[in-house]
């Protein structure tokens, strides 16, 4: 992979992981640098479940709406788990 891969891979991966703490319920209590490495894994497991799957020139919708959902379960276990408990 070369470094302009990778860093689209980590911008895209910032926002999934942004789409995914805005579409998960509730209030997250979780830092932006775990939503970001949450965004960054959601993107790179979409992409490796979806991408072999499909073969399509420009955006692949379904690899990203899979990436969202990802980011959105991921987000709400990394609330459950690291989250501060505040009470």
């Amino acid at each position: 992979m070369t470094p302009t891969g990778i860093l689209s891979a980590l911008v895209v991966g910032v926002v999934i992981g942004a789409l995914g703490r805005l579409f998960a319920p509730g209030r997250q209590n979780i830092s932006i640098l775990v939503t970001i490495l949450v965004g960054v894994v959601a993107a790179f497991l979409g992409t490796a479940i979806v991408g072999p799957l499909r073969d399509t020139n420009g955006i692949d919708w379904v690899e990203l709406l899979v990436q969202i959902a990802l980011a959105v379960v991921g987000v709400v276990v990394a609330g459950r788990f690291l989250g501060s408990r505040k009470a």
